[in-house]
Formats: structure tokens, sequence, C-alpha cells
């Protein structure tokens, strides 16, 4: 991984946690897939991925930010907002 870009680490870790959860193949994660038509990800599935996420962040991330999330693109411009607004 970029150690000197953070948002591509954590593009590569979020990537590599819906591999590993869910069984995707990693030329799936495009921007554009979307989480319940293309990945087939339901509600269970995205509970444990916010729970992943804040693992991998190690910060909060209140569930409420995902309701609205339909594509790959929307759950990583949840996390670059939550994040960046939580820097100091």
């Amino acid at each position: 991984m970029n150690e000197a870009d953070p948002k591509l680490q954590l593009q590569a870790s979020v990537a590599e946690a819906m591999e590993r959860l869910f069984e995707i193949e990693a030329s799936a994660l495009v921007p554009e897939a979307r989480l319940y038509e293309d990945l087939d990800i339901d509600s269970i599935d995205s509970v444990n991925l916010i729970i992943e996420l804040r693992r991998i962040t190690g910060r909060d991330i209140p569930a409420e930010h995902f309701r609205e999330a339909r594509t790959v693109g929307d759950v990583m411009g949840i996390l670059d907002t939550l994040l960046l607004s939580q820097q100091t």
C-alpha cells in the first residue's frame, strides 16, 4: 500500500475487507458497482461491513450515515467525508 496517501490506503483496506467478508472478486469492486444489485450485499452484510470499517479506521462510524449508500463509490465518499470531518 502507498503509505504517502492515506486515501489510497483506506480504499485498499476497504476493498480487501469486502473481498474477504463477502467473497467478492477485486475486479468487481469498482466505484459504480451497486452494493445490493451487483455485489449481493444485503442489510446484514452492511452491518458487518460497518463493523469492519470501524475496526479498520479505529473511528466510530455511525451506521445511519450509510443508509443512502448504493455503490462502492458511495461508501468511499461517506468514509472520506466522515474521516475528514473527524480530523483535528
